[in-house]
C-alpha cells in the first residue's frame, strides 16, 4: 500500500513538473546554464590573426606547420542535487513539509535538465552521506532521485553541510551545477561552501517554515528539537521576541555566509509558492550574465 501511494506521489510530481517545465521554466533554465563551459572540438591550420595560445604543439610537430585547437560551447551539463534529509526537514506547519518542497523543487529542476539533455545525480545527507545517485541522462534516473527524496529513510538525524560538501568535491571533481537544498540549520560550513563555489556553479536553496521564524503568544508551548529529540516547555508570551530575534540573527549570519561564498541563493517558505522565487532568481541571473 505504501509503495502504491509513493508511486502515485512520484507520478503526480512528474506530471506537475513536466507541465511547469513545458509552460514556463525550460527557457529560464536553458538561458543561464547552457554554454557555460567550452570543450575541445577539432584542429585546423593556423591563420593570421589566430590566438597563438591555442596552438596545438603535438599536431604542429607532427604536421610540420602550425595548427590550432578549436573549441565549442559545452552543450551537456552535469546537475547535482545535494539534498538535506536530516530530521529538521520533516517539519511543516502548513500543507507541506520542508522535505516535500525540496522534492518538488528538485523534480522541477531535474526535468528541466532532462529536457535539455543534461545528466542529473544526487547526494543526500544528514551528518553523514546517506545516498548517492550517479549522474545519468534519462527519465528513469530522475524518478530515482525524486523517489529517494520522498522516501528517504536516513540513518542520521543531525545536519553536517560541511561533510556533504567535502563528499561532493571528493566524488565529482569536474565542474557541475550544484543545487544545495537545505534549511541550513547548521554551523561551521562556510569554508567548504567557499571551496565548493570555486569548483562548481553552486546555488543554495534555503527552505524555512514560518513557525521557525516566529511563535504566537499563546502561553505554554511544548517544543521538540527534531534532530536531538530534546523536548522543552516554554512560555511563548515571554520568549516570543527573543525567539524572533534569534531567528533574525540566524538568517543574517546565513545570508552573510552566502555572500562571502559568492553563491546563488533562492529563499523559499513552506507557506508560499516556490515558482515565483525560482523564476525571479533565474531572470535576475540571466540579466547579470547578459550584462557581463
Amino acid at each position: 500500500m505504501l509503495d502504491t501511494l509513493l508511486e502515485k506521489q512520484v507520478r503526480q510530481l512528474e506530471i506537475k513538473s513536466n507541465k511547469l517545465v513545458n509552460e514556463i521554466f525550460a527557457g529560464q533554465y536553458q538561458s543561464i546554464f547552457k554554454g557555460q563551459g567550452i570543450e575541445f572540438a577539432e584542429v585546423r591550420e593556423y591563420q593570421i590573426g589566430d590566438d597563438f595560445r591555442t596552438i596545438d604543439r603535438n599536431v604542429t610537430a607532427r604536421q610540420g606547420k602550425p595548427y590550432i585547437k578549436l573549441f565549442a560551447e559545452e552543450r551537456e551539463l552535469t546537475v547535482i542535487f545535494l539534498i538535506d534529509v536530516s530530521a529538521s526537514q520533516n517539519f511543516g506547519s502548513f500543507s507541506k513539509l520542508k522535505s516535500e518542497i525540496a522534492a518538488e523543487v528538485a523534480a522541477l529542476l531535474a526535468f528541466s535538465a532532462l529536457k535539455n539533455n543534461d545528466r542529473a545525480g544526487m547526494l543526500s545527507f544528514t551528518d553523514k552521506t546517506e545516498k548517492i545517485i550517479t549522474p545519468k541522462k534519462g527519465k528513469n534516473n530522475i524518478l530515482r532521485i525524486i523517489n529517494e527524496i520522498l522516501n528517504s529513510k536516513p540513518d542520521g538525524h543531525k545536519t553536517s553541510i560541511s561533510k556533504a560538501l567535502k563528499a561532493l568535491n571528493g566524488i565529482w571533481r569536474k565542474k557541475a551545477v550544484v543545487f544545495l537544498i537545505s534549511d541550513f540549520q547548521d554551523e561551521n560550513y562556510k569554508r567548504d561552501l567557499i571551496m565548493t563555489s570555486k569548483r562548481h556553479d553552486l546555488i543554495c536553496i534555503k527552505i524555512e517554515d514560518p513557525k521557525e521564524v516566529s511563535i504566537p503568544k499563546i502561553g505554554l508551548i511544548e517544543m521538540e528539537n527534531p534532530e536531538t529529540k530534546e523536548i522543552i516547555m516554554i512560555d511563548s508570551n515571554a520568549v516570543a521576541e527573543s525567539f524572533r530575534q534569534k531567528n533574525k540573527d540566524f538568517n543574517d549570519v546565513t545570508d552573510k555566509i552566502f555572500k562571502e561564498a559568492n553563491v546563488g541563493v533562492i529563499n523559499l517558505s513552506t507557506d508560499q509558492s516556490y515558482i515565483k522565487p525560482l523564476i525571479k532568481f533565474f531572470k535576475e541571473r540571466h540579466l547579470r550574465k547578459s550584462v557581463a
